[in-house]
């Protein structure tokens, strides 16, 4: 049998229990919609407004697609062969050696093949020699705030770029 004090402690937290189960949790407002700025709409011009440059670049023009024509075409008409490749664009596919001195097979990005030798022109620069395991490229950097003119670039058979 329980002491009336077992049955009074009982029956006050079955009591607290039924009471707590009872009771509604509280509610939480619903998140507030994100508050977007109005934007004013842009001023627009007057009706005989033209844009005088005076020199300096149209601010309204687009800066991609520079030094196109309004075809999408490149209006720098480069050389046919070795002549009109850049030093990025070569790969080096081959390397041998005839008459005593190297002769590298470069790739352009048009699949085909060309011979290179020491002296040979390219669009960028001149090759400045040829090795077993590399081209040796003097590339003419057209960058207005470099100090150097020239740069060196090896173009390694095995793949890769070395710049110096």
């Amino acid at each position: 049998m329980m002491t009336r004090t077992a049955l009074i402690v009982v029956s006050l937290l079955v009591a607290s229990a039924n009471a707590g189960a009872q009771t509604p949790a509280a509610k939480t407002p619903p998140p507030a919609a994100p508050v977007v700025p109005k934007v004013p709409p842009a001023p627009t011009p007057p009706p005989n407004y033209q844009y005088e440059p005076e020199g300096r670049r149209d601010p309204f023009l687009s800066l991609f697609n520079r030094g196109t024509d309004a075809r999408g075409q490149q209006t720098i008409q480069r050389a046919e062969g070795v002549a009109g490749l850049m030093t990025g664009e070569l790969v080096v596919r081959g390397i041998i050696q005839t008459r005593g001195a190297y002769v590298a097979m470069v790739a352009g990005p048009d699949g085909k093949v060309y011979s290179v030798r020491a002296g040979d022109r390219i669009a960028d620069g001149v090759i400045r020699s040829v090795t077993p395991q590399a081209v040796v490229i003097l590339q003419e950097v057209n960058d207005p705030l470099s100090l150097e003119k020239q740069r060196e670039v090896r173009k390694l058979l095995r793949g890769g770029e070395e710049v110096k």
